[in-house]
């Protein structure tokens, strides 16, 4: 049956949404026949969800508040449109249950569940009452109203330090912080309060017992209209940074198939208990410190308990989609049309394994800080790292040119591969990573290598700290070897042959000269500030070689070539040693980035001619000043007063996130330059910082 002849028939679908979601919602759409609306706000006039959709209707200024989250807006844009349904996408006004009751007051179809399931698993308290009763096992903790500081305090104390904060409305890690100590509970609520109130509306509050070796494991479970329930397995959603998913994958590893059966048939209960509709997500928290590591049916079964439920689609979705052959849009689209469920339980099937990879537009190396600016490429290029089109998926918000914006989540796009088996899935990956061409903003993307390629990850020895357990690992600089000075000198080499006029003999790299080789000096520097490493090439008689001199810690000696490959790969012979690279070049302030990629590993190197050595970056003296385009929400500290290194002294919101600026050293804050509430652009100084040292310094002078 069509969605056209269904007993509420749909035949245009308004995706309240924007980025990637929007785009994925509106592939399904369009297969099904369905009109796609798109709306925007000012920021996203250019937005590749509104390139792609049938008709587009501004909502407002680039604040989500005045677009995005503006209810009204949203319903007049489907009205004016003539939208049949609105899909809400996941964040924004997906989980929102008066934006449920003014669609249904509008006569307009919601793609999702009813108002008063939302309610219900939106207050986090009383959703751990309701799952308590359906006999859903729950994680110890405070779920009460009464909200008083002392009487929080309290309660985290009975409860036993570690605890988890987290708001009572809220999702997606905001306003969610781990307490270590009772001395760190106030300033913790705080800050989870401000998170909640600016992405929620809402501060209370509830406490957790915190797992020290918890692992995320959520099943997928749909329902329709006729009290039909079932559950898609699982998925392991462990590897998190600041409470948000880094990786996903589907099944979880080293869950043994009753364990499997027992977690699901909860979540559809839980589901149940609720009178929930359309896709949804029920979260456990798994101990790995007692889970079973075999994979029997006689293993006995791990503690588990409910964390929260999603009453929306999740982010991470497609390993889904990928492991059951499923489209988990085309079920909602269809339920929310008043079709029954596609399949019953004992329909479903399980095939290979899949994970999911998000990349982000920050910084991981600087504390995840958010990243903004402009697309230059953005790619997958499947040929460089043959890659099967059926097993890899890339969903995207984004195309090259694309701006960036500070106004909301950093996610640029996913990247999903499945393989016969996990370990087939987990080489997939790691070349599709390669394989990812960005360029213009940062991202995690090589982090993201660095965490796939982790032998723990590969052993599946998980939880929901493992990037903090493996700090020193993850987040150690990379090692630059000789070799890969001597591969970027040979793109660079090339570059310079690609870009010389040949009209000039004293222009030309192919060897020309009258009684001496041909000598190229070039300088590369591991990092901004970086001391220059000089490489001396000297092409060979035959034109089809460099003798590549490398002096770092005494000299190396390579004779290398390069062979350029299909798009940006390049083939690279040293000594013999033939390797397969992507290979690309980025403006970095006044000189040349070469970014080479292979499967595991990455290598960034800025470059110069020798005699323009003395250009290359160079570190800058460090000021307190804003780390990205954003929003003043809380100074910390009175003018004058004397603060020890390390204390918090104003704090930064971006792209939904709080960053604190601490103190360099011991001294004073002289004088804040913007007030709670003022908007601050990346480089805006933010306060007057006089350290101790220094005061010290000026008396003695004086």
């Amino acid at each position: 049956m069509s969605l056209t002849h269904a007993p509420r028939p749909l035949r245009s679908v308004l995706i309240a949404n924007r980025g990637e979601i929007a785009c994925r919602v509106m592939r399904t759409a369009r297969r099904l026949g369905l009109r796609t609306i798109a709306v925007y706000s000012d920021a996203d006039a250019n937005a590749l969800h509104v390139r792609e959709a049938d008709e587009a209707v501004r909502l407002g200024p680039a604040p989500a508040r005045e677009s995005y989250l503006d209810i009204d807006k949203v319903i007049a844009a489907a009205q004016r449109s003539g939208a049949d349904a609105i899909h809400p996408g996941y964040g924004f006004l997906s989980e929102n249950a008066e934006f449920v009751a003014a669609c249904e007051a509008a006569e307009i179809v919601f793609v999702g569940p009813p108002a008063n399931a939302i309610a219900a698993m939106g207050d986090k308290a009383s959703a751990k009452a309701r799952m308590f009763k359906a006999g859903v096992p729950l994680v110890p903790g405070y779920h009460d109203e009464a909200q008083d500081d002392a009487l929080l305090r309290e309660e985290a104390g009975k409860i036993g330090y570690p605890v988890l904060l987290k708001a009572s409305a809220g999702g997606g890690g905001k306003g969610m912080r781990v307490v270590e100590s009772d001395h760190e509970f106030q300033a913790a609520l705080d800050g989870c309060r401000r998170e909640s109130r600016a992405a929620f509306g809402d501060e209370r509050m509830l406490i957790e017992k915190y797992l020290t070796q918890p692992r995320h494991v959520e099943v997928q479970v749909f329902c329709d209209s006729q009290g039909n329930g079932v559950y898609l397995f699982e998925r392991d959603c462990s590897v998190q940074r600041r409470h948000q998913k880094v990786l996903e994958e589907a099944p979880a590893p080293n869950l043994p198939p009753a364990l499997r059966q027992q977690m699901g048939e909860a979540a559809v209960r839980a589901a149940q208990e609720i009178g929930y509709v359309s896709a949804g997500t029920v979260e456990f928290l798994l101990d790995a410190a007692t889970e079973p590591v075999s994979n029997t049916e006689t293993s006995e079964a791990a503690p588990f308990y409910f964390m929260e439920m999603n009453t929306r689609l999740q982010v991470e979705h497609p390993v889904t989609e990928m492991i059951t052959g499923e489209d988990l849009v085309e079920w909602q689209l269809r339920v929310a049309a008043g079709l029954p469920l596609p399949k019953a339980q004992d329909e479903l099937t399980l095939t290979g394994h899949a994970i999911e990879a998000r990349l982000y537009a920050e910084d991981p190396d600087n504390d995840f800080l958010p990243a903004t600016g402009t697309l230059e490429r953005f790619g997958l290029d499947l040929n460089a790292g043959d890659l099967a089109p059926d097993r890899v998926r890339l969903d995207s918000g984004v195309e090259a040119g694309d701006d960036v914006s500070m106004h909301y989540d950093p996610m640029l796009a996913k990247l999903i591969v499945h393989g016969e088996d996990r370990g087939q899935a987990l080489a997939e990956m790691d070349r599709a990573l390669a394989a990812l061409d960005v360029s213009g903003v940062t991202t995690n993307r090589r982090f993201l290598q660095r965490l796939v390629t982790h032998p723990d990850f590969i052993a599946a020895r998980l939880d929901t700290r493992f990037i903090e357990h493996h700090h020193d690992d993850l987040f150690a600089s990379a090692l630059v070897t000789d070799a890969d000075i001597a591969c970027a000198a040979l793109v660079a080499l090339d570059q310079l042959d690609r870009s010389s006029d040949e009209r000039s003999p004293w222009e030309r790299r192919d060897g020309w000269r009258l009684n001496a080789p041909q000598h190229v000096r070039l300088a590369f520097a591991e990092a901004e500030g970086a001391p220059p490493i000089p490489v001396t090439a000297t092409r060979s008689a035959s034109q089809s070689t460099w003798q590549l001199s490398v002096d770092r810690d005494g000299e190396q000696h390579l004779e290398g070539r390069l062979q350029r490959l299909d798009g940006n790969a390049v083939a690279i012979t040293l000594d013999g040693h033939r390797r397969r690279l992507l290979a690309r070049t980025d403006p970095a302030l006044d000189g040349e980035t070469i970014i080479l990629t292979a499967a595991g590993f990455q290598s960034r190197l800025i470059w110069r001619r020798s005699d323009r050595v003395d250009h290359l970056p160079h570190e800058v003296e460090a000021k307190l000043s804003a780390p990205m385009h954003g929003t003043v929400v809380a100074l910390l500290v009175e003018p004058g007063q004397a603060v020890e290194k390390g204390t918090p002294l104003v704090v930064v919101e971006a792209m939904k996130m709080e960053h604190t600026l601490s103190a360099p050293a011991a001294g004073a804050v002289e004088a804040f330059h913007f007030k709670v509430g003022d908007a601050v652009a990346q480089g805006d100084e933010l306060l007057a910082f006089a350290s101790a040292e220094a005061s010290d310094n000026m008396r003695e002078e004086q």
